[in-house]
């Protein structure tokens, strides 16, 4: 066992099984053993590859949105350009060397960064050296004095989730548990009927379906749509969506891994309920829109454009390298449409990229 495993065997030899969320949570944050905190898990050496690493089109299609958005806000003197969950700082670098081509965006721009893991502040630093930036653990650290521009890339499916199991005319929460020799972890059934499960989980689910909820996302998402909707602003949530029922998964490098073995070291994930979220972001005031796959987001952005503008005055490796991450990002079989991308802001501001209808109603 993982030092961490050793830790929560303990805990669920003392106190009984715990909620996925709880598993989750504690494999990924963990103040000494977690898998964020203890390393840098993007690229080739990591354990996955994310948007803004596959291609810097990424981060500079995300400035076009950024810029007009930041325009049609008014153009405020002063904002809190803000992203949660920043990686190792690419799409922000990405984003502000486009940026500086509008002065008066990048002067007004306050830099925070959410992140909680040093190996990941370590490189944000590096990257981000000269835009002042400022660190936190947690949104609402975040200074509540001017309006906001906010990119979520990837940040939501990394946020714990409950997960609940149907049985008979009944959802029961799904726990972590022990095995009988209690030297390895196994999925178990609390007793007893959720009632929090009962109020919100579909009414009329087969045999055996599973019902996923993550309190941390809809409790963040509250917390910015409550934002944009007293201070101004808007914030963009990009991340990975579409399933249904049980959508855990772990991954290790860059394959799929068992998600209950060696709690630490594997990225756990689950699919993000856009359409929660939605709800939450307008029970809080703010208005939304989208989803939009991600392809068709970036391709409003220009990002055909931008790849010939860089294709022309690049080697033939490097147009290669351009197309190739080109199609990742765009391609209706690849990122394209597993991706989402949905804006949160205030009434009366529409986002550049939204204009018209995303792919689904919420």
């Amino acid at each position: 066992m993982t030092p961490l495993a050793r830790l929560l065997a303990r805990r669920i030899e003392l106190a009984g099984p715990i909620p996925v969320a709880v598993f989750m949570a504690e494999a990924l944050g963990h103040p000494a053993h977690g898998y964020y905190v203890t390393r840098d898990p993007l690229g080739v050496r990591g354990d996955f590859t994310t948007a803004p690493e596959i291609s810097q089109l990424f981060g500079e299609s995300l400035a076009v949105w950024a810029i007009e958005t930041w325009q049609r806000m008014g153009a405020p003197r002063r904002m809190q350009l803000v992203e949660l969950g920043p990686g190792r700082g690419t799409l922000m670098q990405d984003l502000l060397r486009v940026a500086k081509a509008v002065p008066d965006f990048t002067a007004a721009a306050e830099l925070h960064l959410v992140e909680t893991s040093p190996a990941l502040r370590a490189a944000q630093a590096q990257r981000l050296d000269g835009y002042a930036p400022r660190w936190h653990d947690s949104f609402d650290a975040v200074p509540d004095d001017a309006p906001l521009l906010l990119i979520a890339n990837e940040l939501f499916d990394a946020l714990p989730v409950r997960q609940f199991v149907r049985v008979g005319a009944a959802w029961h929460e799904r726990l972590v548990g022990l095995d009988e020799d209690g030297d390895s972890f196994r999925f178990v059934l609390a007793p007893g009927r959720s009632s929090l499960a009962a109020g919100i989980a579909p009414a009329h689910a087969a045999e055996g379906s599973v019902f996923e909820l993550s309190p941390a996302s809809l409790s963040l998402m509250g917390a910015i749509a409550a934002r944009v909707a007293r201070r101004a602003g808007c914030a963009l949530v990009i991340d990975y969506a579409g399933g249904v029922g049980d959508t855990l998964q772990a991954v290790r490098n860059h394959a799929r891994a068992e998600f209950l073995v060696d709690p630490g070291e594997s990225d756990l994930t689950a699919h993000v309920d856009f359409g929660a979220l939605a709800r939450v972001a307008r029970e809080s005031g703010a208005v939304v829109h989208g989803p939009l796959l991600q392809g068709e987001l970036l391709q409003r952005l220009g990002v055909m454009a931008r790849f010939d503008a860089l294709r022309a005055r690049a080697t033939e490796m490097q147009a290669n390298t351009l197309a190739s991450g080109l199609t990742r990002l765009v391609s209706t079989d690849g990122m394209g449409s597993l991706f989402r991308a949905m804006a949160v802001g205030t009434e009366g501001l529409m986002p550049t990229g939204f204009e018209t209808d995303g792919v689904e109603a919420l």
